[in-house]
């Protein structure tokens, strides 16, 4: 027999889920906001989640109440927790085109990963357990630059037709590093970056990190006039060979830079091109942190503010706020301004994936493309 103080634990809990259920019910129904409050104030967790994964915070976006939002906040809602459909609030948000909610949701956000990122530096210099609990710790190909170039890679065609190419990232796993069914996106993410470039005629200087497939750098050679300079920086010894294979070592106006791009962006065979009309930028198995110290290099790689800039947003997989939050500050932070575009990466076809890991959970990508703000 449980003895009483079990009971009552359990009792809790089942408490705590009948309140946070009738929460979400509330604001969902457009209860008004002081008998919501009433709820909050008798104990209703804000961090509750139902079977669908909805929170209040969700229920607050997808009714648009700003106001709601920022007591949800306040209260410590959970501004980075996703329902089934792997949709933060301020993914809702956005769907909705909602500024106010989004705003309030995304400047939470901000605060929140700050801190974690002061947190972090702050333990990593005093060598404290802390870091290891804030450090990737993913050693596989896909989440270890050193491990992925040294596992071999396979390019093959799936059973629809898809051109893919893999990494195994276990004895029963492979995940794509590329896959056929991007080319939509990297078509619309050149014809924004390209198509209406003042020096498209002349032949635009382009620089484009990860080769992959290749589908973006054969966009960019498809260009009305093909680019004047085309420099890929590529590392993998299996994606190179491919390259090679395919022509492009011999392809006019094309150089092939061998390594990461760690190895040049500060060399002189990027510098002295005197900046880039393009640059794009789509790796594997780097994790954010790298990503933001390219950031850092882009200004530096660019002609000036008639040039573009654009990257695969592969790092939201789960997450368009959180990509957004990260991207759009630390963009911001060097004198990028962003604009964001949709691309529907389903178009009615769920069998993309194949017997790989799913890379990309969002049906909706959000296409970045950057520019140097005007001073």
């Amino acid at each position: 027999m449980a003895d009483s103080s079990d009971h009552s634990e359990d009792m809790d809990v089942d408490t705590l889920v009948a309140q946070g259920s009738e929460l979400v019910d509330a604001i969902l129904r457009r209860t008004p906001l002081a008998e919501i409050q009433s709820l909050i104030e008798a104990g209703a967790p804000v961090w509750y989640q139902d079977d669908e994964g909805t929170s209040p915070l969700h229920a607050a976006a997808y009714v648009e109440d700003d106001a709601l939002v920022r007591i949800l906040i306040d209260e410590g809602a959970v501004w980075n927790a996703v329902d089934n459909l792997h949709n933060t609030a301020g993914d809702i948000a956005l769907s909705l085109n909602n500024e106010k909610c989004y705003t309030i949701i995304r400047d939470a956000g901000i605060r929140s990963e700050m801190l974690l990122t002061l947190l972090s530096k702050r333990a990593s210099a005093a060598s404290s357990p802390m870091s290891l609990i804030l450090r990737a710790t993913d050693t596989t190909p896909a989440g270890s630059t050193d491990a992925f170039l040294s596992t071999r890679l396979e390019y093959t065609t799936d059973e629809h037709g898809q051109d893919i190419c893999l990494v195994k990232v276990a004895d029963d796993e492979e995940v794509g590093v590329m896959m056929g069914w991007e080319r939509g996106i990297m078509q619309e993410t050149v014809r924004r970056l390209c198509l209406d470039h003042e020096n498209l005629g002349e032949g635009l200087k382009v620089l484009n990190v990860g080769f992959g497939l290749g589908i973006i750098d054969g966009l960019f050679q498809s260009l009305p006039t093909k680019p004047s300079l085309h420099v890929i920086i590529e590392p993998h010894p299996d994606v190179l060979a491919h390259m090679r294979a395919q022509g492009w070592y011999e392809k006019p106006g094309v150089k092939i830079l061998e390594g990461k791009w760690q190895d040049f962006v500060e060399s002189e065979e990027l510098l002295c091109v005197g900046g880039f009309d393009v640059v794009y930028t789509d790796t594997f198995s780097e994790d954010y942190s790298a990503l933001h110290r390219f950031f850092e290099h882009v200004p530096d790689l660019l002609a000036g503010p008639e040039s573009r800039f654009g990257f695969f947003n592969g790092l939201g997989a789960t997450s368009g706020l959180h990509r957004l939050l990260f991207e759009d500050l630390h963009l911001a932070d060097v004198g990028i301004d962003v604009e964001w575009s949709d691309v529907d990466v389903f178009e009615g076809d769920t069998d993309r994936w194949g017997k790989t890991r799913e890379y990309f959970a969002m049906r909706t990508y959000r296409l970045p493309t950057g520019r140097m703000r005007a001073f």
